[in-house]
C-alpha cells in the first residue's frame, strides 16, 4: 500500500477547523477573510443508495419538499427571505448524499443559517404542496426519460451496475414515485437525518464565533442521533457488448464504463484523475488527438471521471456515425495497447499533472466550492489536509500510472453500450 505523502499548507489558506457537537453533529468552518460572501452548506448522507427498495426517487423528491416549507416557513418564504438578504439557494441530491447551501454577505449569515436549519432539518411535508411538487418532480422525470443521450446514458449505468443503487435513476422510478406519501417521505427522513450523519460547514468572512453561538441553539443541536443502516455494498461494473436504438438519437453513441477506486482511495483516484486527463482531456489527449484529430471518426470523444463512495468510475462517450462504431471501438482498443506498451512522454505526463493540479485549484478560489470541498469530506470522514490532493498527484510516476491504474481501463473490463438512431 503506498503511504500518503505530507502535504504542505496551501498558501493563503488556513486548514479548516472542525466541531463536533454533543449529538454527533459536526460543524466544519474555513475563515477566509477577504471572502464578500459566507457559504452556509448542509451535508448528509442520504443520497439514492440509501433508499429502500419502495422508495425509489425518495432521496431526491425530499429535496424539493424541503424548499416547499418548514414548521415555521411558508412555501417560498425561505428563498425570498435569502433573496431579500442579497444571497442565494440551491440543493443537489446525489447517490451517495445530498446537501444544501446558501451564499450570503457576512452580515447576514447568522439569520440565513438558522433559517437552512429549520427547513432541512423540519420540513412541513404538508399533503397538499406534496401532490403539487409530486407532479414536478413526474415532469422533471418525463423531460428526463424524453432526452435521447439520458437514454443511453441510464441503460449503460442499469446493464454495468446490476442490482446496484449506482444503476438506478437518482429521479427514481415512475411507478413508485406515484406511489409515494409524506408519512413515507417524513420516515426516510427520521431514518436517514440524525445527527451522527450531518455535517455543516462555514466558509467565508463570517464572524464563526456567532455563529458557533447560534448553532448551539440551533435545529441542528436539537437532532437527535440515530442507529446508522447498514454499509452500502461495493460497486463491481459488469463487463459485456450491448447494443440499443434510441429514437431521436442524432448520431450514433459509443458508451464505456469501468470501475475505478473509491473516493476513500485518494491516491487511487488522483491517479484515476490523471489517466482520464492523459486519455481525453484536450486536442492533445491521446484519444482525442488519434480518432478525432487524426483519423477523423468521432465527432467528439469524452472520458469523466465519476468519484462516489462506494466505488468511482470511468465513463466514455464517444459520437459518431452508426458505420464507424466498431472502427471507434477498435481505435480506442488500439490507444490502450501502445499506451501500455510504450508509456508516456515526459511532456504528456507534465501536462496531465499540470491539468490535474490546475483544475484542482480552481475549485479552492470561492467560498462556495470550499465549503462543499470540506463538508463532503468530513461527511465521510476524511480529515485530509486541502494540499493533500496536489501532494497525491505528485506523488505519482508515469510508470506507476501505467502498472495500477491503466490496467483498470482495459477495454475488455468495461461495459459497452453502442446506442444508434432508430
Amino acid at each position: 500500500m503506498t503511504s500518503a505523502p505530507t502535504a504542505p499548507q496551501l498558501p493563503g489558506l488556513a486548514e479548516p477547523t472542525e466541531l463536533q457537537l454533543a449529538n454527533g453533529a459536526t460543524l466544519v468552518q474555513l475563515q477566509l477573510a477577504d471572502s464578500p460572501l459566507v457559504c452556509l452548506d448542509f451535508w448528509c448522507r442520504a443520497g439514492s443508495i440509501f433508499e429502500k427498495a419502495p422508495e425509489s426517487g425518495l432521496a431526491h423528491f425530499l429535496e424539493h419538499m424541503v424548499f416547499k416549507g418548514s414548521q415555521r416557513l411558508g412555501p417560498g418564504e425561505f428563498d425570498l427571505k435569502i433573496e431579500a438578504m442579497g444571497g442565494s439557494s440551491n440543493a443537489a441530491t446525489g447517490f451517495d448524499d445530498v446537501h444544501y447551501h446558501v451564499l450570503v454577505p457576512p452580515e447576514s449569515a447568522a439569520q440565513a443559517l438558522e433559517l437552512l436549519l429549520d427547513l432541512v432539518l423540519h420540513p412541513s411535508l404538508e399533503p397538499r404542496a406534496f401532490e403539487m411538487e409530486r407532479q414536478v418532480v413526474l415532469e422533471e422525470l418525463a423531460q428526463s426519460e424524453d432526452q435521447p443521450d439520458e437514454i443511453a446514458l441510464q441503460q449503460l449505468l442499469r446493464l454495468g451496475c446490476p442490482g446496484h443503487a449506482y444503476g438506478e435513476p437518482i429521479l427514481g422510478r415512475r411507478e413508485l414515485l406515484a406511489a409515494q406519501t409524506p408519512e413515507a417521505m417524513a420516515d426516510f427522513h427520521r431514518r436517514l437525518y440524525g445527527a451522527n450523519r450531518c455535517v455543516l460547514a462555514l466558509c467565508g468572512g463570517a464572524d464563526f464565533l456567532q455563529l458557533k453561538e447560534g448553532i448551539g441553539a440551533s435545529a441542528l443541536a436539537q437532532l437527535g442521533a440515530i442507529d446508522e443502516p447498514p454499509p452500502p455494498p461495493a460497486l463491481a461494473v459488469q463487463p459485456g457488448l450491448h447494443r440499443i436504438t434510441v429514437p431521436r438519437l442524432e448520431s450514433a453513441r459509443l458508451l464505456m464504463l469501468w470501475g475505478l477506486p473509491p473516493a476513500s482511495d485518494l491516491h487511487g483516484v488522483m491517479g484515476a484523475d490523471l489517466l482520464t486527463t492523459v486519455l481525453a482531456e484536450g486536442r492533445r489527449s491521446l484519444l482525442v488527438e488519434r480518432l478525432r484529430e487524426q483519423l477523423r471518426i468521432v465527432e467528439s470523444i469524452d472520458l469523466d471521471l465519476h468519484v462516489m463512495e462506494s466505488g468511482s468510475f470511468a465513463l466514455l462517450e464517444a459520437i459518431c456515425e452508426a458505420d464507424e462504431l466498431g472502427a471507434v471501438h477498435r481505435a480506442i482498443a488500439q490507444v490502450w495497447a501502445e499506451l501500455q506498451e510504450q508509456g508516456l512522454t515526459k511532456p504528456e505526463w507534465l501536462r496531465a499533472q499540470r491539468l490535474v493540479a490546475n483544475g484542482y485549484r480552481f475549485g479552492l478560489e470561492a467560498a462556495g466550492g470550499l465549503a462543499g470541498l470540506i463538508g463532503n469530506n468530513r461527511l465521510w470522514g476524511r480529515h485530509q489536509a486541502l494540499a493533500l490532493p496536489l501532494a497525491e498527484i505528485e506523488s505519482w510516476s508515469s510508470q506507476e500510472l501505467l502498472d495500477q491504474v491503466v490496467p483498470l481501463l482495459d477495454p475488455s473490463r468495461a461495459c459497452v453500450l453502442e446506442a444508434v438512431p432508430a
